[in-house]
């Protein structure tokens, strides 16, 4: 249930590689702790913020005035994105590394955004751009987004389903293809399609994620890092799932709901990614307006492909309009 989620937050449900055991095996006795207390997480951004890794505190170089406060080091795996989401845009991304498992970063290898002042985003062992399929980003602009406008209506419940094709249908094989769809009030809603000049499809594909990064003009760090293929091995290997709801201190989530990067005109291809405005995500502003946002998620589950999903999704009522605030939308024409 999305819609208590206005501009600039983020309700996630993604698997890490992180280890099971929060990293009390690799710590050599020094993490007593384990995943119960919250240590050994890690993801595909390489975070700099976390304040203990592999059981030593990240203290080196440790800057607390930065926001967030960071370290020398990062913790860096892959990531697989099921549902990133509020209730005016969504995406669902896969994030493959070229490492195995949790990783201490330094350096370069981190793939900081800034680091003795250059970028080395695409320079680390992670693809943090990952292989995005957001619909209002691909061209459609009607599917998802508060009430009945839109294919998918964010203020009422949903259910949402997302299936890993392998190249020979075994749960061994290659990875080549992650699908969605939805269902509401007992419909099942197939995702939207691309509409982008050349790039055709609606799931994650090699080819797909390929042909977005040329018509979008981003550096194909998907590829590079080893695709779907280096996403299904981390799979299989074993992921960590996690349940969130964030705001952004670094981009003020536009990368997921408004234009961004912000240098870049609206009408450049790829840079519009939901209704919001490029004001509308500060965190200080969200926590500000909305301290009653929340996100609920319920009934996860994993199986074969066809034996996961409810038949029916109740229909619930529609969201307090107080999440749906239209003033903090842009003014070009969208459906809200």
């Amino acid at each position: 249930d999305n819609s208590r989620m206005p501009c600039g937050l983020n309700g996630a449900v993604y698997f890490v590689e992180m280890d099971m055991d929060g990293g009390v095996a690799r710590s050599a006795g020094t993490n007593e702790a384990g995943a119960m207390y919250g240590t050994g997480y890690c993801d595909a951004q390489c975070p700099h913020d976390m304040k203990f890794i592999n059981g030593a505190a990240n203290i080196e170089g440790w800057n607390s005035t930065s926001n967030p406060p960071v370290g020398k080091h990062g913790i860096c795996c892959a990531e697989m994105d099921i549902w990133e989401a509020n209730s005016r845009s969504t995406a669902y991304t896969p994030h493959p590394c070229s490492i195995e498992g949790a990783y201490k970063c330094e350096g370069r290898e981190c793939g900081d955004n800034l680091r003795e002042g250059k970028s080395e985003r695409y320079d680390g062992v992670c693809d943090k751009d990952g292989c995005d399929f957001n619909s209002w980003r691909m061209g459609d602009k009607s599917f998802f987004g508060r009430h009945d406008d839109f294919a998918v209506d964010s203020t009422l419940p949903l259910t949402i389903v997302t299936q890993f094709i392998t190249n020979d249908g075994t749960d061994t094989g290659d990875l080549v293809d992650i699908r969605r769809f939805y269902i509401q009030d007992g419909k099942i809603i197939p995702n939207s399609n691309s509409s982008i000049a050349g790039v055709t499809g609606n799931s994650i594909t090699d080819s797909f994620c390929a042909a977005q990064k040329s018509a979008f003009n981003d550096p194909d760090d998907f590829t590079k890092q080893g695709g779907l293929k280096a996403m299904g091995d981390a799979l299989k290997r074993g992921m960590v799932l996690v349940m969130s709801l964030w705001d952004d201190s670094l981009s003020e989530m536009l990368w997921l709901d408004s234009n961004y990067p912000v240098d870049k005109a609206e009408s450049v291809a790829g840079v519009s990614r939901g209704p919001c405005k490029t004001t509308s995500g500060a965190p200080e502003y969200v926590r500000a307006k909305y301290p009653t946002a929340s996100v609920k998620y319920e009934s996860i589950k994993f199986g074969k492909i066809g034996t996961t999903h409810l038949a029916e999704t109740s229909s619930g009522g529609h969201g307090d309009d107080e999440f749906g605030d239209d003033r903090r939308l842009r003014e070009t024409p969208v459906h809200i």
